[in-house]
């Protein structure tokens, strides 16, 4: 399936239905006195989360998206049937923005979570409403009101504990399948992988993680060479960052120090707040030197960066390392999770506690 994080919709509200004028009229009764009914409300949209989903491609053939009118009101104070709302499933992590007006309406990051994007309108008033002592037959109603109509951008950054980085055929694809049951495009020339691929790291029965392989970036990504910032946004929602360096580049001149900064550069063009995600080095294709000028290659990279997290050695073809490293990210993201749930609570420095206990 070709994966799209990128679209355009229309949603309209359905109308409100109007209000009655009617009179009571049955046999014998001589003043029946107004019993216009009131209007049902429209019909809402709703975009709902789907955990099963993960591109917008659905969206490519269906764009528009109305909801039911209410009914009119009628006589003996019956109220219209509301309109049908419609529940549109999007992926998790779907940002909905107005195109109009540029507002951000909100995000949908839970399965199951509903928000509303377009508002039924509200039914009108029947005649019963304007009855009084000096107007004991009203002909006044109230129409119902207009739907809420809108064109929404939906944009798709993908939810992933851990992101692969690094340049085209740095070994991210390799990567992925290894650790996952993911079975993403694998081969010996650039940009093999066109959008993200994501897959589930299962340790053990309780404890598992998803990880997303991001296309690869080149220099000048954040002004949109190469694939762009067009996937760079997916790193901004993930927990720890693996960047993937190749020990045996294709060319020999390749220098992966200079890699390794010139995608730190563009990390901070895109986004400063990427330099602060927790940040592993990842060398890879170790099984294409010897196990001591693998170690020293990669030792003088570490030290050459003057590099102060974590870095590790594999090989994704012989899955040398690659278990005890996703063994440690585990463990990194349960320290994550804690320091997150820890920061969320955490009283601001400005509160203030009184010296002396509280006494009614």
């Amino acid at each position: 399936m070709k994966f799209v994080d990128e679209a355009l919709v229309t949603v309209s509200a359905g109308k409100g239905g109007n209000g009655s004028a009617s009179f009571r009229r049955e046999k014998y009764i001589q003043y029946g006195g107004p019993d216009g009914g009131d209007g049902g409300r429209g019909g809402s949209v709703f975009l709902e989360g789907c955990s099963g989903l993960n591109t917008l491609v659905d969206f490519r053939h269906v764009r528009k998206y109305k909801a039911e009118n209410g009914q009119g009101g009628s006589g003996a104070n019956k109220t219209g049937k509301s309109g049908e709302d419609i529940v549109v499933r999007v992926p998790l992590g779907t940002i909905v923005t107005d195109t109009e007006t540029g507002e951000r309406i909100g995000e949908v990051t839970e399965h199951e979570q509903r928000l509303l994007v377009a508002q039924g309108g509200r039914g009108g008033l029947g005649n019963v409403h304007f009855k009084s002592s000096t107007n004991r037959a009203p002909r006044r109603t109230v129409p119902g009101s207009p739907g809420e109509a809108r064109e929404l951008n939906l944009e798709l950054k993908v939810l992933a504990d851990v992101g692969l980085l690094g340049f085209p055929n740095a070994g991210k694809s390799t990567l992925i399948s290894t650790v996952s049951a993911a079975r993403p495009k694998v081969a010996d020339y650039p940009f093999t992988t066109l959008y993200p691929n994501l897959g589930v790291v299962r340790i053990d029965v309780e404890r598992s993680f998803v990880i997303a392989d991001i296309p690869g970036l080149i220099e000048g990504a954040a002004e949109g060479t190469g694939l762009g910032i067009q996937f760079l946004k997916h790193l901004q929602r993930t927990r720890l960052l693996l960047h993937l360096v190749d020990l045996a580049p294709l060319a020999l001149d390749v220098n992966p120090v200079d890699q390794v900064r010139q995608l730190e550069l563009e990390m901070q063009k895109f986004d400063p707040g990427l330099m602060e995600k927790p940040r592993w080095l990842v060398f890879t294709k170790a099984d294409l030197l010897p196990a001591d000028e693998a170690r020293q290659k990669a030792e003088e990279v570490v030290a050459e960066l003057q590099w102060e997290h974590p870095w590790v050695l594999i090989s994704s073809v012989t899955r040398s390392g690659t278990e005890e490293l996703m063994q440690k990210v585990s463990e990194q993201l349960e320290v994550l999770v804690d320091e997150e749930a820890v920061a969320e609570f955490q009283l601001p420095e400005s509160a203030e506690f009184p010296e002396e206990p509280f006494e009614p």
